[in-house]
């Protein structure tokens, strides 16, 4: 997707963060943006800064674990807007906790958000994507889509199922000819505030974590916008964020599973 200008974009997640850079990077680029999330006071400020910039925004209150509710938003913006052509399903959550420790609530509520949120998001507006005649996904999975780390099963697991139906999706529109293209994002540690949203085990200090997070964070959310606005312009199947994500991406390619040694030896020295 060479141009932006008059394209509609969705962005779930944007009341900050990732989400709020790239609405404000999309306006920029003559989008009109269509914004969701779960605090609608914030995804409004989104709204009214992507305004500022000259583009159409609306805001809306949505959970993306609820089927229904995405449902019922893909109509709503298409109603408000007349088409859809790109959707970015950013919202996202983090969990800490080693599967041994790890609760079902917590597993279902990562994967509620992570794994269902994005195919929720895929399964609604992929009609009205493929309607538009030139459309794009891209799916902000992460570094540990890549890559498997310890106390991070949950998360881990389902970011590498985002990352599968980036991949799937991808190939089903190039078989069926659809002018649609699909990108896995995968961000490393970026400077936002996911960390401090964060769930972790009992056992553990959260805010230590989200302290530790932010000490190893370099990329900052504008910055990691505009390689996910790039990559989607060129249509890149794989759009890799931060010197952390790009090393995690090279060992894996290297190494195959022995990327799983030096790891964890890098673990159990942080732990």
């Amino acid at each position: 997707m060479k141009d932006f200008h008059g394209k509609v974009a969705v962005i779930t997640g944007a009341g900050a963060g990732i989400g709020r850079a790239l609405a404000l990077e999309l306006a920029r680029n003559g989008a009109q943006l269509a914004l969701s999330g779960r605090n609608l006071e914030n995804v409004a400020e989104t709204a009214a800064l992507c305004e500022k910039e000259g583009a159409k925004a609306r805001a809306y209150k949505l959970d993306v674990a609820d089927r229904a509710a995405v449902y019922a938003h893909a109509d709503e913006v298409v109603a408000d807007f007349g088409k859809v052509n790109i959707v970015i399903n950013n919202a996202g959550v983090s969990l800490t906790a080693n599967i041994e420790e790890v609760s079902w609530e917590d597993l279902e509520w990562i994967f509620g958000i992570n794994y269902w949120g994005t195919l929720h998001g895929v399964k609604a507006f992929l009609p009205h994507v493929i309607a538009s005649g030139e459309g794009h996904f891209a799916n902000v999975s992460s570094m540990f889509g890549l890559v498997a780390c310890p106390s991070q099963g949950g998360y881990s697991s389902s970011k590498y199922a985002m990352h599968a139906i980036s991949d799937a999706l991808r190939q089903e529109m190039i078989i069926a000819g659809y002018n649609v293209g699909v990108s896995s994002v995968h961000p490393g540690m970026i400077k936002t505030e996911i960390a401090w949203k964060a769930r972790a085990a009992a056992n553990r200090s959260r805010d230590d974590l989200a302290a530790n997070f932010d000490r190893l964070a370099q990329t900052s959310p504008e910055d990691c916008a505009k390689v996910i606005v790039k990559g989607i312009r060129k249509n890149k199947p794989l759009i890799l964020i931060g010197k952390d994500a790009k090393a995690m991406n090279v060992m894996r390619r290297l190494l195959g599973s022995g990327y799983m040694k030096p790891l964890t030896a890098q673990m159990r020295k942080e732990i």
